[in-house]
């Protein structure tokens, strides 16, 4: 790896099933706290839904915006915004030219709840009654544009689509934007808000979402002989990064560095992983070599872990392959026990609990695995936190998609 820009994170923000802010979520974290719930909405009985649980904010939307900007919004640019102004407040709200400044924000899915409730309109008030905004709501780069337009983020506005990959992949970019200067500051992370029956229907029918509808809290089981598909979460992270010499010149309290990204693509099918694991490892591979960190300094892994039967061994697969003896003094956490799976938004969310991890040398645990896979080839971080070392340290998180997406960030110690 050839010398390239430092790029440190200053800022973190989020709201998700754990937390309406950073703090109660690293909180609930720690705890092990599931954030998932049974579902309150009438359209659950209406449409006899298979699955009746998932992972909702912790803290509504409502409480945290205008009724303006609910209106204006969809549900999905929403939660963005409220994750992009604490970030943005919690790095001191940099001074920078908007020039300089970039948003990157992604999302798997945009805006699903605006784009059926408007064909939902037509059908049964006429067209007349469809909503202004729809088609502005409805975008996916809505969010990535209301944050641009919020803090005034004139380097450009990305939207990365690549299902659930999506939020890393954002950050990614941000990442690629600074070491390559175009900008000085990027605002990146992820939103999804698909908790409605059309991707609730879609997502059992193809056999992917757990069934345990007597038990929500225990039903995302990474890793566990037991588990039998996601749960669905929603929420938004973002994190501001910057140059470390801008950062450092103004005096910024810098969490971690994003030291590295790796992407591949299986090109294997729509939706399960190649089962050779081998893009996903060629991903943590290249991240690593991107990052110039060897395997013995990496002490972390946020894993994917979505709780599929298919998705977790092969993960587990690729991680041991690709940091081979080492993968046995690193500690693997799978958040998703805790959140759900936030689609586009978990690559993001994953990302801010790394760069947590990395900062307060604490690696998350794993919740719900009651009877772990058998000969399990990694290092499981299982019930209760654990510490990590002192010193430069590295942490990995994965985030893989639909389509054959993977993507790996490197996170290190500042």
């Amino acid at each position: 790896m050839t010398d390239q820009t430092n790029v440190v994170v200053t800022g973190l923000g989020t709201t998700n099933p754990l937390g309406g802010d950073t703090a109660a979520t690293w909180d609930g974290a720690l705890a092990g706290r599931s954030g998932v719930r049974t579902l309150e909405q009438d359209w659950v009985s209406q449409y006899d839904l298979p699955v009746t649980f998932a992972g909702q904010l912790a803290v509504p939307a409502e409480e945290k915006l205008t009724r303006q900007e609910m209106r204006r919004m969809d549900p999905s640019a929403q939660f963005a915004m409220i994750a992009a102004r604490q970030a943005w407040a919690d790095a001191g709200e940099p001074e920078v030219d908007g020039e300089r400044l970039g948003a990157v924000v992604a999302s798997g899915i945009g805006g699903v709840t605006t784009l059926v409730n408007a064909w939902d309109t037509i059908k049964e008030k006429g067209v007349r009654r469809v909503l202004p905004l729809t088609v502005p709501m409805l975008m996916p780069n809505s969010p990535a544009a209301y944050v641009s337009i919020a803090l005034g983020a004139k380097a450009g506005s990305h939207t990365p689509v690549s299902a659930c990959a999506s939020g890393a992949e954002a950050i990614g970019y941000g990442l690629e934007m600074i070491r390559t200067g175009r900008a000085d500051v990027v605002v990146a992370g992820g939103t999804e808000a698909a908790t409605h029956p059309l991707p609730i229907a879609s997502f059992a029918k193809m056999q992917a979402l757990s069934t345990r509808n007597d038990d929500p809290a225990g039903a995302s089981r990474p890793y566990d002989v037991n588990r039998d598909g996601f749960v669905l979460g929603e929420g938004a992270a973002v994190v501001v990064l910057e140059s470390e010499v801008h950062a450092r010149a103004r005096g910024a309290r810098v969490y971690a560095r994003v030291a590295g990204v790796g992407m591949t693509a299986d090109a294997y099918d729509i939706a399960p992983p190649d089962p050779s694991g081998a893009g996903q490892e060629r991903a943590l591979r290249l991240a690593l070599e991107n990052a110039g960190v060897s395997t013995a300094d990496l002490v972390h892994v946020n894993a994917h872990a979505t709780s599929t039967p298919a998705g977790d061994g092969v993960e587990a697969t690729a991680i041991r392959r690709a940091l081979g003896a080492e993968a046995d003094h690193v500690a693997v956490s799978a958040t998703k026990s805790m959140t759900g799976h936030l689609l586009g938004g978990a690559g993001a969310l994953e990302s801010l609990l790394t760069v947590l991890a990395v900062h307060h040398r604490t690696a998350p645990p794993t919740i719900n695995v009651t009877d772990p896979e058998p000969d399990l080839e990694i290092d499981l971080v299982r019930d209760t936190p654990r510490e990590l070392p002192q010193g430069q340290i590295a942490a990995v998180n994965n985030a893989f998609g639909f389509g054959g997406h993977n993507v790996a960030l490197v996170v290190a110690s500042s």
